[in-house]
C-alpha cells in the first residue's frame, strides 16, 4: 500500500512503522478570509410603496411599526438602537444600517408582512433596475381574460 505524500511515518520503540497524517502548513494559516472593516459606510435601503399607498392598499404606518419590531440586532428583534434607523417619507421607507445588513432581509421582512396582511397574493416586492438599494412594492401584472357569454 502506498502512503498518501503528505503523512508522515514514525518508528516506535517496539520496532513498528506507524503513519501520522499531516494536514498541509497552509491548514494552520489563515484559514479564513479577512474580515472587511465597516466602519464609517452605512448601507442605505429604500422601500418604495408608491402604488399601494395610493390606492390607500398599505398602510405605511404599521409597515413601518413591523419592520421596527422584527429587524434582528446581534439576534434580538425590535432592539435596533443606534446602529439601525427607520424613517418614513411620504410613500417610501429608508432604512439605513450603520452594521452589515442585507437587502434580501429587507425583502423578506416585507414579503412576511404583505403575508400577514393578505397582500402576497396581489402585490410583490421587486429591485429596481436603475438604483440597486431601492425595492420597490408593486402589483402583479394581470390579463385581463374576458369571460365567454353564453
Amino acid at each position: 500500500r502506498r502512503a498518501h505524500p503528505s503523512a508522515a511515518t514514525t518508528e516506535s520503540s517496539s520496532g513498528e512503522v506507524k503513519q501520522q497524517h499531516q494536514l498541509p502548513r497552509h491548514h494552520f494559516l489563515g484559514t479564513m478570509a479577512p474580515k472587511k472593516s465597516s466602519s464609517g459606510k452605512t448601507a442605505k435601503f429604500t422601500l418604495d410603496c408608491t402604488e399601494p399607498v395610493k390606492d390607500q392598499v398599505l398602510d405605511l404606518a404599521s409597515f413601518e411599526k413591523f419592520l421596527q419590531d422584527r429587524i434582528k440586532v446581534n439576534g434580538k428583534a425590535g432592539v435596533l438602537g443606534d446602529s439601525v434607523s427607520i424613517a418614513r417619507s411620504d410613500s417610501k421607507i429608508v432604512v439605513s444600517a450603520s452594521l452589515p445588513f442585507s437587502k434580501r432581509y429587507l425583502k423578506y421582512l416585507t414579503k412576511k408582512y404583505l403575508k400577514k396582511q393578505s397582500l402576497r397574493d396581489y402585490v410583490r416586492v421587486v429591485a429596481d433596475s436603475k438604483n440597486k438599494s431601492v425595492y420597490k412594492v408593486t402589483y402583479f401584472k394581470l390579463n385581463d381574460v374576458p369571460e365567454d357569454e353564453e
